[in-house]
C-alpha cells in the first residue's frame, strides 16, 4: 500500500421505486477504491476513517504506522488491525507451508517493491535475507511483537487490501446496508443482490503486455457474498539489467517467480482470503496451488497462463465455472 490521496467522490442516486443507489469513488492505499451500495444515506466519513484507520496500522507507506515502527523494534502497542492482519497472514502461511510469509519485507525491500529503491541483488544478498524470512520466528505476546530476529520485518500487502474490503464492508452491514459491491483497488467483496435479484457482475482483467496497457475484460463472472480477487505478474515488476522481474516473490527461493502462470483469481469467503490465496497461487504455480484450491470448502480459482506455444490458455475450476457470465 502506498500513500492515497483522496479525490472528488462520485454520488449517484437513483430513488424512485426502488432502494436508492450510492456509488462512492477515489483514491486510497496508491491504487482506486469503487464502492456500490442500495441505502438512503452518504457512508463517506466512515469508510474514509477505515482508509485512515488501517493506514496507521498496516501501510508500509506511512512511516508512522504500527507496521514501520514493529519493523524499526520500536516499542509500540498493537491495534486489532495489525494483530487481525498478522493472525490471517500467519494461518495463510502454515495453509501454504511457507510459500506465503509475511515476514517476506527484507526480499520485498531488497528487490524495489517497497518504499526504498531495492539493493544491488546477488546470491549473497539473498541467501543472507531468506535468513530473516521465517513466519515461525514471530509471534504476539501480551499486545507486543516478539521477533527472534531483530531483523525480520513484517509485510501484509497480500492482504491488506482485500481485508480493507471486508472492513468497510463490515461496517455498511452495520448500518443496515444489505446489497453492495466494494472493491479496494481490485480486491472485491460482494453481498446480496442488485434490487432485480441480479447477482454482482465482476470482470477479469486479460493480462497486459505492461504496467500502463489498457485494461482489457478476459472473462466476466457472477457473484453474491464472496470475495474475489486477481494476483498477477504483469503490471507489478522492476525491471533489472534489461530483464522484467514479478513482484511475486518466493519464499523459499528469495526470487520473483518465474513460471508461466500470469494471474490467479479466487473466488472465497471474503476478500482477504481471497487475496491470501490469490498470492499463493502466483507464488505455488498453477498444478500445486490448484491441490491446495481444490481441498478448501467454497474457494474456487481461474488460472491465466501461458503454453508451450507462448500462448494464453485458461483454466477454471467446476464452481468456478457455473459462475461465468457467457
Amino acid at each position: 500500500m502506498r500513500h492515497y490521496w483522496f479525490a472528488l467522490l462520485l454520488l449517484l442516486a437513483s430513488c424512485a421505486k426502488q432502494p436508492c443507489k450510492t456509488h462512492l469513488e477515489g483514491l486510497a492505499q496508491g491504487s482506486y477504491y469503487a464502492i456500490t451500495y442500495y441505502g438512503d444515506h452518504n457512508y463517506q466519513h466512515g469508510i474514509d476513517s477505515i482508509f485512515q484507520a488501517v493506514d496507521r496500522s498496516v501501510n508500509l507507506w506511512v512511516d508512522s504506522s504500527i507496521i514501520n515502527k514493529v519493523n524499526r523494534n520500536e516499542n509500540t502497542t498493537l491495534d486489532n488491525i495489525f494483530i487481525d492482519n498478522f493472525n490471517i497472514a500467519q494461518q495463510a502461511a502454515e495453509l501454504s507451508s511457507g510459500y506465503f510469509d509475511p515476514t517476506i519485507g527484507p526480499l520485498v525491500s531488497a528487490w524495489g517493491f517497497s518504499a526504498k529503491n531495492g539493493d544491488s541483488i546477488t546470491p549473497q544478498l539473498i541467501d543472507s535475507l531468506k535468513a530473516l524470512v521465517d513466519y515461525r520466528k514471530v509471534h504476539i505476546e501480551n499486545g507486543q511483537l516478539v521477533k527472534e530476529n531483530p531483523g525480520i520485518q513484517l509485510d501484509f500487502n497480500a492482504i491488506a487490501q482485500g481485508y480493507t474490503s471486508d472492513l468497510i464492508g463490515a461496517y455498511l452491514e452495520s448500518q443496515g446496508i444489505t446489497n453492495y459491491l466494494v472493491d479496494v483497488g481490485g480486491e472485491i467483496m460482494a453481498r446480496g443482490n442488485k434490487p432485480d435479484g441480479s447477482s454482482w457482475v465482476v470482470g477479469i482483467e486479460k493480462p497486459s503486455a505492461n504496467w500502463d496497457s489498457d485494461r482489457v475484460v478476459q472473462q466476466r463472472v457472477q457473484i453474491k457474498d464472496q470475495g474475489i480477487v486477481t494476483s498477477g505478474s504483469y503490471r507489478k515488476y522492476v525491471e533489472r539489467d534489461g530483464k522484467r522481474y514479478s513482484h511475486c516473490i518466493d519464499p523459499t527461493t528469495g526470487y520473483p517467480v518465474q513460471h508461466q502462470l500470469l494471474s490467479a483469481t479466487v473466488i472465497a469467503q471474503n476478500a482477504t482470503w481471497a487475496d491470501a490465496l490469490a498470492s499463493i497461487c502466483m507464488v505455488m504455480g498453477m498444478e500445486r496451488s490448484l491441490e491446495l484450491i481444490n481441498s478448501l470448502d467454497g474457494v474456487e480459482a481461474y488460472y491465466i497462463y501461458v503454453n508451450e506455444q507462448d500462448e494464453l490458455e485458461t483454466f477454471a475450476t467446476e464452481g468456478f465455472k457455473t459462475m461465468e457470465v457467457r
